[in-house]
């Protein structure tokens, strides 16, 4: 059996790479995928800890959490389609305003 605490330092390293690229690149392909890789790094800690407690909550939890964030990326995929469309760029900083 693995030991908890390999399940919380993967879950940190996963948390620190998607921090590091939320905060740091400009690409919104690449801010949205470390948004994902935060919210997965979640899932792994909800994930050990129900399996580490004996409780299913943190898999229900995890589940529910994966159903907001493909909901959440469809969203945001259908609106950076139209963003680049309108822009024809992908950087964060062209696309901050918002003018119709």
């Amino acid at each position: 059996m693995v030991p908890l605490w390999w399940h919380i330092a993967l879950g940190v390293v996963l948390f620190v790479i998607g921090a590091a690229g939320v905060l740091l690149r400009r690409n919104i392909l690449v801010v949205l995928m470390s948004l994902e890789l935060l919210l997965n790094s979640v899932n792994i800690n909800f994930i050990a800890f129900g399996r580490y407690f004996g409780d299913s909550r943190g898999q229900i939890f995890a589940i529910f959490v994966i159903a907001i964030t493909a909901a959440e990326v469809a969203i945001a995929l259908g609106i950076l389609v139209a963003l680049v469309r309108n822009k024809s760029t992908l950087k964060v900083d062209d696309l901050t305003m918002m003018k119709g």
